[in-house]
């Protein structure tokens, strides 16, 4: 006979859901596939995908190893916003990512309670964002600080110099590129809406 499902066992359910979902949302922001993933956590791409789709609950170890290279605490993965009533962050607080594709992300801010992350990317000459365009949840600025870079969204290319602001919707396929001669610094203001 088949016992009904309890409330522990529903909540059980929506953790793992959530955490596939933020999972599967930061790796694509990221420009991470499974496979890049998986070599940057000594996980497999098949668990990997299981996770992202609610089917497989991760180990303490598993959740460690995905928080750290995704650039998030745990909690944040579980879908609570980590404890941070900090009014100052300092610079030796904030997180660097560097992705394969060679640019490096110091997140300034990551406010999950408001849907808000702050993001300060170095792009080296000829580096970009991702290698191919990616979508995902929410709106961006960018504004760039210093250098040149090529925006291209919905497949239309937008050459932006130092001053310039950059705003679209994410879930519009867009890829941030240098193509200039020198390195280029812009910030970056996502807004997440779930």
């Amino acid at each position: 006979m088949k016992r009904p499902a309890t409330q522990h066992n529903a909540n059980a359910v929506e953790v793992l859901y959530t955490v596939g979902k933020k999972m599967r949302h930061l790796r694509r922001a990221r420009g991470l596939t499974l496979q890049e993933l998986a070599k940057k956590t000594g996980l497999s791409a098949a668990m990997l995908s299981m996770i992202e789709r609610g089917k497989a609950s991760p180990s303490v170890g598993s959740l460690v190893v995905i928080s750290a290279t995704l650039g998030l605490q745990i909690p944040e993965l579980l879908g609570r916003p980590a404890q941070n009533e900090e009014m100052v962050t300092r610079e030796a607080k904030q997180n660097v990512i560097k992705t394969a594709e060679g640019v490096v992300h110091r997140v300034i801010t990551k406010d999950t309670a408001r849907g808000l992350e702050i993001t300060l990317n170095d792009y080296a000459r000829g580096t970009s964002n991702s290698a191919a365009p990616i979508t995902h949840q929410g709106f961006e600025y960018g504004l760039i600080l210093d250098g040149a870079l090529a925006v291209i969204v919905n497949g239309e290319e937008h050459r932006l110099k130092t001053g310039d602001l950059i705003s679209y919707p994410s879930s519009e396929p867009h890829r941030i590129f240098n193509r200039g001669r020198k390195r280029a610094l812009a910030l970056w203001i996502n807004l997440h809406n779930g």
